[in-house]
């Protein structure tokens, strides 16, 4: 295990930037870059989950492969129990491997299917030299039972299953070595909706029974509600909001949350909410505006003024964080960020 320091968030991730070389010409010189997470920061508490939502392509996957190194930052840090592993190699990284693990969006790519299931979720303990065969063999079973598959389902191979039974077998696979946190990519985007409420109530339930932190990536407002604490709005790379589940639904503060809230469907046929359009493409993360990003999509009237402007998140409300963007903000919070 890596040691911890007094620091009280279980990860924290300050200033970090994951950019992609864009190279061309005779000798593929780096002709620019794609800056798919372009400043990010953020803290996870123990037993905590954190939202992170945001359109296709802003940078959502991204930043969780970061932070579990399966991508290495270009700057920045991240620090897991108090421990700074930004730079660690990956032989340094191995004990880390056991506290933070991932699920994936789509189980059926990321299950080997050359393997059996016993074989898929056994690999974590061979790996890291936990137990002798028949207690491998034993913590598999009880992995498979604690997901809700039969000790049966050992023997077969991921191909055999439904889309939301592979994906209980992926959960398994990421509890095999009692981590204390899990980078949820997605995990049930691809999965049919009657399934996706099967899948997060597990979810749910692993949370409290191992105490577990998540970090739950999505697309969808109405999924990340019920699961989350708090919630991370990001756009282009950028967080553009951060605040508590209950505060960002109940009082949304930027232009793009409020959008995004928009397009959640009503349980109710009788109540029709208004809805807010977006117009304008997503700028491109090769070469992103000067200013605000969505207040160049949008074509809002202040944007030239934000050229230059540094859009950090300023606390707008008690814990409630907000890009200090004027294209983005009521006049009332944009006058109140100013003046802290």
């Amino acid at each position: 295990m890596l040691s911890a320091m007094n620091d009280p968030s279980l990860l924290s991730v300050d200033g970090l930037r994951v950019h992609f070389p864009v190279r061309g010409g005779v000798l593929l010189r780096q002709t620019g870059a794609v800056r798919a997470v372009d400043g990010v920061s953020f803290s996870i508490a123990p037993g905590e989950t954190l939202g992170l939502v945001g359109e296709s392509g802003c940078g959502k996957s991204t930043l969780g492969k970061a932070i579990v190194r399966l991508l290495k930052p270009t700057s920045g840090s991240i620090r897991f129990g108090g421990v700074d592993i930004t730079t660690l190699s990956q032989r340094e990284l191995r004990p880390l491997r056991r506290d933070v693990q991932m699920i994936f969006q789509d189980p059926a790519e990321s299950l080997d299917p050359r393997m059996s299931v016993r074989s898929i979720i056994e690999e974590p303990f061979i790996i890291h030299g936990i137990g002798n065969r028949a207690e491998r063999l034993k913590r598999v079973d009880e992995l498979l039972d604690r997901v809700g598959l039969p000790s049966s389902a050992a023997e077969r191979y991921s191909f055999e299953f439904s889309g939301g039974q592979r994906q209980r077998i992926g959960i398994a696979r990421a509890l095999a070595l009692k981590p204390k946190l899990i980078v949820c990519d997605e995990p049930v985007s691809a999965l049919d909706v009657s399934i996706q409420s099967q899948i997060l109530n597990l979810l749910v339930e692993l949370q409290k029974d191992f105490g577990l932190s998540y970090l739950f990536i999505a697309h969808d407002l109405s999924v990340v509600k019920h699961v989350s604490d708090r919630v991370a709005v990001m756009y282009l790379g950028k967080i553009v909001e951060l605040a508590s589940s209950e505060a960002i639904y109940r009082e949304p503060r930027h232009a793009y949350t409020k959008a995004l809230l928009s397009a959640i469907p009503s349980h109710d046929p009788r109540v029709r909410r208004p809805r807010i359009l977006l117009e304008g493409d997503v700028p491109s993360p090769i070469d992103p505006p000067k200013g605000s990003a969505f207040g160049h999509r949008i074509g809002h009237a202040r944007y030239e003024e934000t050229v230059g402007m540094e859009l950090a998140l300023t606390e707008v409300a008690d814990g409630h964080l907000v890009a200090a963007d004027p294209c983005c903000l009521t006049e009332e919070d944009w006058q109140r960020v100013r003046s802290r």
